[in-house]
């Protein structure tokens, strides 16, 4: 296949429909819009959701229950796998990581979970750890610092 022997798919472009016109378009006079009203306005109609006056739907049914979203922390989520790639004896802190590029938003802290294994002996400082990324830094030799 060659650049000069493309085409474009069959039914990939579709003539414009033109609005307005007599000559057999079928959308001339009123152009497809009635007669009068709101609709037939420039920039009128109504939004997607509207019931034409009756209550709508997100209205109608009860809200329950209590949203956190605002107010939860989210962290800034690392592996202990991650980590292999520094060098031993490191001081693994958030800054580093930001520069790196492990973590591109610090969000409300760092949070190291414990997929993979650590063979580096490291002092990784983050905001909060996991059971087994605990388990696997001390097992490695490395220390551990809560900020």
């Amino acid at each position: 296949m060659k650049l000069n022997e493309l085409e474009k798919n069959i039914g990939a472009t579709k003539k414009r429909k033109i609005v307005g016109r007599g000559r057999g378009s079928g959308l001339g006079k009123t152009s497809g819009k009635g007669h009068k009203g709101q609709n037939a306005r420039s920039g009128g109609g109504v939004r997607t959701v509207f019931e034409g006056g009756q209550t709508p739907l997100f209205r109608r049914l009860p809200k329950r229950g209590f949203k956190n979203d605002r107010f939860a922390t989210t962290y800034a989520v690392i592996n202990v796998s991650d980590l292999n790639r520094f060098e031993n004896g490191t001081v693994v802190s958030p800054a580093l990581l930001k520069e790196v590029g492990l973590v591109k938003n610090q969000l409300d802290g760092i949070k190291v979970l414990g997929n993979g294994n650590l063979e580096k002996k490291l002092t990784i400082q983050a905001h909060k750890f996991s059971k087994t990324a605990v388990e696997k830094i001390e097992k490695s030799g490395s220390k551990i610092e809560v900020m």
